[in-house]
């Protein structure tokens, strides 16, 4: 009994175990059979991948044969149409701002008449050195002129050398040393075309010339040569071309030398326009004419002034810096149109008075500084005016010994030192009254055209 029943349990684990191998197998052969690529149907391309580039399915399981699902046909779906929504509107960009211009700038200083009357002489000359030094006439308007890029006055008088004889009214002829102090002042630019170009004749004007080339000016106004006189005389600062002229009404009476009408430049008013175009066709940003014209001792300019002042700025003149009536007249500022149709203006200081001089009274010891910011745009080169500033002088005339001595005071610094009790010693308490009374004068007589 106990040996049947140890049989039978036997007997049935082997039949089992023979199913679990035939299971087994048929697994294999059935995995085997399923990872045997299908060959491509009529038509169709044969993925062209080798084995070793193809991915395993990510939805199957390996080692499972997962029985195929019937397919259902699924009823058709037609799309309901989208909602219909507006237009955006279309955004322009906002334009850029233009860009701002760039400017070139220099600045333009000019003063009056600069003469020598026989009673300046005497006291500028020094014994030890038996030489003339007539830098003190400077010393207190220096800073002010060292402050410009171009720096212009009117030589009113012939430097012709001692050889001809220190002389003054009607027929001037100062020391050369008057040119050393003029450098030392700062002036770059010196016009020699008014009424006393000639007082010393043709060989004064051309020693003259021959005094004024040893120094680093440059000159406009009288020339050696016909050559000369026809010379463009171009100064440039900061990127900006000046173009000088310089005229005079007359030389009092003293005819040119014969044949040599070049000498001196009078003025005549279809020649002056050929020069302006002339001067800027060779390169010329703007053009500044010194004018010698007008009355003497006239505080208002007359007609004519007025007349071929405007003339010449329309005709392209930039800056008319006049002289000769040796009082301070005043200044406008024109709109005029160029060539091309662009709006450009134009300076016109009708007299800027005397600079330095032993006249006195009814302000003819009294000047203008000028000081004019010359703006260029650098895109279309334009010019354009910047801050007209005047500076009034005064030539204090004082006498510590036998001789007269001068000073040019800019008068509104001296009297603001005054004011904050800085007083200068050599002035007198009727010195600043009288200042203060005239410069109030000038200033109404300057703004007279604005």
């Amino acid at each position: 009994m106990r040996r049947k029943r140890q049989r039978k349990p036997v007997f049935l684990s082997f039949i089992l175990l023979l199913l679990a191998a035939a299971g087994v197998s048929f697994i294999i052969i059935a995995t085997l059979m399923d990872d045997t690529p299908a060959k491509p149907a009529s038509g169709q391309i044969a993925d062209s991948a080798s084995p070793g580039d193809r991915q395993p399915d990510a939805t199957s399981t390996i080692g499972i044969q997962e029985p195929e699902a019937t397919a259902t046909p699924s009823p058709a779906i037609t799309p309901s149409p989208s909602p219909s929504l507006p237009p955006s509107p279309t955004v322009s960009p906002s334009p850029s701002p233009p860009p701002k211009p760039e400017f070139a700038e220099a600045e333009w200083i000019a003063v009056g008449d600069v003469m020598m009357h026989k009673p300046q002489v005497p006291g500028a000359y020094d014994e030890k050195t038996k030489t003339y030094n007539f830098n003190s006439y400077f010393t207190l308007v220096k800073p002010i002129l060292s402050q410009g890029d171009w720096v212009l006055a009117n030589l009113e008088t012939p430097v012709a050398g001692s050889s001809y004889g220190y002389t003054g009214y009607p027929s001037f002829n100062a020391p050369v040393e008057l040119l050393e102090a003029l450098e030392y002042a700062g002036f770059n630019i010196l016009t020699t075309a008014n009424n006393h170009s000639l007082d010393k004749g043709g060989k004064g004007l051309l020693r003259t010339l021959d005094n004024l080339k040893k120094y680093k000016f440059a000159i406009k106004g009288t020339a050696a040569s016909q050559a000369e006189a026809n010379k463009n005389v171009i100064i440039e600062k900061n990127g900006i071309k000046m173009g000088l002229l310089s005229y005079t009404y007359g030389t009092n009476g003293i005819p040119l030398p014969q044949g040599k009408p070049y000498m001196v430049s009078l003025i005549d008013e279809k020649k002056m326009i050929a020069d302006i175009a002339k001067t800027k066709a060779a390169g010329a940003d703007f053009v500044t004419i010194a004018l010698h014209f007008g009355i003497e001792y006239q505080t208002q300019p007359n007609d004519e002034q007025k007349r071929l002042a405007r003339k010449l700025v329309a005709a392209g003149a930039d800056i008319i810096a006049g002289s000769h009536p040796h009082v301070i007249q005043p200044y406008e500022v024109l709109e005029t149109t160029d060539e091309e149709g662009k709006t450009r203006q134009g300076l016109i200081i009708y007299s800027m008075g005397n600079f330095i001089s032993n006249q006195r009274e009814e302000t003819k010891d009294y000047g203008i500084i000028y000081k004019v910011l010359i703006r260029k745009n650098i895109a279309d080169h334009t010019i354009q005016f910047g801050e007209i500033e005047t500076i009034p002088t005064w030539v204090h005339r004082y006498q510590p010994d036998n001789n007269y001595r001068y000073r040019i005071l800019p008068v509104e610094q001296t009297l603001e030192a005054f004011a904050t009790g800085t007083k200068d010693e050599l002035l007198s308490a009727a010195d600043y009254n009288a200042m203060e009374s005239t410069l109030k004068q000038l200033r109404k007589r300057m703004s007279a055209m604005k």
